[in-house]
């Protein structure tokens, strides 16, 4: 089994770094903030290639459970 607990850990940093993004107050942090997340995206992106998986696309990512067994066929 492919252990991909370093991807979980950088979607769960990326996670808190939205939150705090959207928290800060002056310009600067506002622009630190940003790229650093640009930095987590990027190395997320490299995990994948890494591992051979495909990132979860946005439609599948917003799909309650409901919609998303529906679209299993379960």
């Amino acid at each position: 089994m492919t252990d991909i607990s370093h991807l979980e850990a950088l979607q769960t940093h990326l996670s808190y770094e939205h939150d705090y993004l959207a928290a800060a107050k002056s310009q600067k942090e506002i622009a630190l903030r940003r790229v650093w997340i640009r930095q987590i995206e990027k190395e997320i992106e490299g995990e994948h290639q890494r591992l051979g998986i495909a990132p979860v696309s946005d439609e599948v990512a917003g799909m309650s459970d409901d919609d998303l067994l529906a679209a299993l066929g379960a």
